[in-house]
């Protein structure tokens, strides 16, 4: 009696994968394999940032030290590229007048240039002062104001890397306002924050009107007699 082959069962009664079935299994149980790390690191890792209300309200309220950092560091750099820009623009200006005595329509009075120099001064200034008190708002709206007027003078490698910051700093702004709201909506709906008035007392009722006096009814017999 001619014996089984060796693949066909194990003696429980189940046939032996082949080679080819033992390798797709081995490929496909590879690259299902979860990463090492992978979801059980997403689940079980803490949400960066401020997750209750009063720290969001705190993180709305002051920058953190890597905004303030970028903001001290930028603007003293932005009163540099300013004083160079300015310079650079007054010796590169044409003539006033052309070779025929004509006007020269792309020649600028020195004196605007010196204004964006001021103006650019003040915005470094006001990056310089939000960094240092932390105010976020404030260092996106100078900073890409300073980007937007320095790439206005085609000066596009100076001026795009101060649009990008001051975006930066407003695209937080703007989720962390964002997150508040959800927070506020979903997690704690009775929330009030400390600096909101106290709702009103639902047992007060206001007093009511006082009563109008009506002029007492003449009593008979006083009326005035005619003539």
């Amino acid at each position: 009696m001619p014996s089984a082959p060796p693949d066909d069962n194990d003696g429980q009664g189940s046939a032996r994968p082949g080679v080819w079935q033992r390798m797709t299994l081995a490929i496909s149980g590879a690259m299902m394999r979860p990463a090492a790390g992978g979801d059980d690191s997403e689940t079980s890792a803490p949400a960066e940032g401020p997750t209750t209300i009063p720290e969001i309200e705190e993180a709305i309220r002051r920058a953190d030290d890597k905004e303030r950092l970028v903001g001290l560091l930028a603007a003293p750099i932005a009163a540099a590229i300013g004083l160079i820009v300015t310079s650079a623009q007054i010796a590169h200006d044409p003539a006033a007048t052309l070779a025929n005595g004509q006007l020269n329509r792309l020649h600028t009075n020195p004196s605007t240039y010196v204004e964006f120099g001021l103006i650019a001064m003040a915005l470094a200034l006001g990056m310089l002062g939000a960094a240092w008190f932390r105010k976020r708002l404030i260092m996106g709206i100078t900073a890409a104001l300073y980007g937007l007027s320095i790439f206005n003078l085609h000066w596009w490698g100076f001026g795009l890397p101060f649009i990008m910051i001051g975006a930066w700093y407003l695209v937080r702004a703007y989720r962390l306002q964002n997150k508040l709201k959800m927070a506020k909506a979903s997690d704690e709906p009775d929330y009030r924050s400390p600096l909101s008035p106290p709702p009103p007392n639902k047992r007060y009722t206001p007093p009511s009107a006082p009563a109008t006096r009506r002029s007492p009814k003449p009593k008979p017999g006083k009326g005035l007699e005619p003539g």
